[in-house]
């Protein structure tokens, strides 16, 4: 027998459509657990440390915009963090801001978590973003004789504030019960926060409970990508 007939080795010979089929499998299962592993992954993400917010409205203009998408994060308040004046935060107006809804459960909010995670959905009608003025055992009242907000009788620097607003038309006059806060927008007079709800349960205030996290960054559109800066005070 010469060397032209002999047989080809094993691993030179035309793989057979059975070969090629399992091999295909193989391949599309491994990229199918990997995209599952890599959603699961942003879901969790998105539901538990960092999610991505669609602002919808101009309460908070200059500082935001209407349709800035935003980076919270929810773990800022988990292990200790202070929810200090001046954060930007999301939460839930549940029991506060909007009356008699159930809080979404887990599933729930896994499934919010989903939809942030892929762009479907950021947040619920129920969800909020403010910014901090007071908190637990704070008294804010406005306005001073010159028109500004006070914090435990001094005078509060707000240099967020939209271009032309008062600080306030309207004038309240509050003690902040511990384990609230009391929120406003940064467009004063397009701003429904805890001035609009001084009559509610729990005077306007926000239970701490129910904030979701404090606002890191702006993410879209890319001329206004940035990191937000608290102005605490």
């Amino acid at each position: 027998m010469t060397d032209s007939d002999a047989q080809p080795p094993e691993r030179d010979r035309p793989a057979g459509p059975v070969k090629v089929w399992l091999r295909w499998s193989r391949s599309v299962r491994l990229w199918v657990v990997v995209a599952l592993s890599t959603l699961v992954l942003s879901v969790l993400t998105s539901t538990f440390v960092m999610q991505p917010f669609l602002i919808p409205s101009g309460s908070m203009e200059a500082t935001l915009q209407v349709g800035d998408r935003v980076i919270v994060n929810k773990l800022a308040y988990r292990f200790g963090g202070e929810i200090r004046r001046g954060d930007v935060i999301v939460f839930d107006g549940t029991g506060s801001f909007v009356a008699g809804e159930a809080e979404p459960g887990l599933f729930g909010r896994l499934l919010r978590g989903a939809g942030g995670a892929v762009g479907l959905a950021s947040g619920s009608e129920t969800d909020y973003v403010k910014r901090v003025i007071g908190v637990g055992g704070d008294r804010v009242r406005c306005c001073d004789e010159q028109g500004r907000v006070e914090v435990n009788g001094e005078p509060l620097a707000e240099p967020y504030l939209y271009p032309g607003d008062e600080p306030s038309r309207v004038e309240f006059d509050i003690e902040v019960p511990e384990g609230r806060l009391w929120v406003m927008g940064d467009h004063r007079s397009d701003s429904a926060d805890s001035r609009e709800y001084l009559g509610s349960p729990g005077g306007g205030t926000v239970p701490v409970d129910k904030v979701i996290g404090r606002v890191e960054l702006i993410g879209w559109p890319v001329d206004r990508w940035g990191r937000l800066r608290s102005a605490h005070g």
